[in-house]
């Protein structure tokens, strides 16, 4: 009997405590109470978040490598994970399977640490840069700046993003490499949504 009267005492409470959670939403609404202004990162990561989806498109390299010929093309996968609070993209050579062993496919956390957009890129290098990011003034652009660099450096490791926005299902990954001896290589890509 007791543990009855407890287990109604707690539906009861969570009920009113649910009820007074969205009749406070409704009263702020009711008086005109703005919701808290975004921060910069936040606005940053929301508009990366909009990226969710399968995309696909051509890949240039400069200077240019044997390994990526002209016509290459890429598939980037990004999702929304963690209750909203991470976003995760992940690159291969479109068609290829997900074979660690013989493909490349690096993955790219994105997520907000206080109040800077972080992105960690987890690289077939043996490394993780972290980079923070910020939205360019007009909407069209999130760009990531190296901050500092886990794991060894013995191949090179990525320094630079660019995510420009071109409509809802266009959109351009702009990633710098810093080979050994610091020599930056630029890789472009040209993605659609394929989903």
């Amino acid at each position: 009997m007791k543990s009855l009267r407890s287990m109604l005492f707690a539906v009861v409470i969570s009920f009113l405590t649910s009820f007074s959670a969205v009749a406070q939403s409704d009263m702020q609404m009711q008086s005109g109470a703005k919701p808290a202004t975004q921060s910069d990162a936040q606005k940053s990561f929301e508009k990366l978040k909009t990226l969710a989806g399968t995309w696909e498109g051509s890949i240039t390299v400069d200077p240019p490598r044997p390994d990526v010929t002209p016509g290459t093309r890429g598939q980037i996968t990004m999702r929304v994970t963690s209750r909203g609070n991470a976003l995760v993209h992940e690159m291969q050579e479109a068609g290829t399977p997900l074979d660690a062993t013989k493909y490349d496919h690096p993955v790219t956390m994105f997520y907000l640490d206080s109040d800077r957009l972080t992105l960690v890129h987890y690289c077939d290098a043996g490394n993780r840069p972290r980079m923070v990011g910020k939205l360019s003034p007009d909407g069209k652009k999130v760009e990531f700046d190296f901050v500092d660099l886990s794991g060894g450096n013995e191949y090179g490791h990525m320094y630079h993003a660019v995510f420009t926005f071109v409509d809802d299902n266009h959109h351009l990954e702009d990633w710098t490499y810093m080979t050994p001896g610091d020599k930056p290589m630029h890789a472009h890509m040209d993605l659609t949504k394929s989903n």
